[in-house]
């Protein structure tokens, strides 16, 4: 059997949903939002964005709160319509 030759065939590497089976980066959250980095950071600061928590000095996202986090929005914006 041949190791996969991208982290991304490796079926380990993904949840359900397409969300990675680790904890994201705000990098992470920035591709998969297409936003600037800073932005993510300032949803942070405001408190408008999935919840991070914090590691030492590095910032990290739980995926199951980032995907509970776009279940929200696309509820609210649903009920907003």
């Amino acid at each position: 059997m041949s190791a996969p030759s991208r982290v991304s065939d490796d079926p380990r590497t993904t949840l359900r949903g397409g969300l990675p089976d680790r904890y994201l980066t705000p990098d992470d959250i920035a591709e998969m939002f297409e936003v600037p980095k800073e932005t993510v950071y300032q949803w942070r600061r405001k408190r408008l964005g999935p919840p991070g928590f914090r590691i030492g000095k590095h910032l990290r996202y739980d995926p199951a709160d980032v995907r509970a986090y776009v279940a929200r929005r696309k509820t609210d914006g649903q009920s907003a319509a």
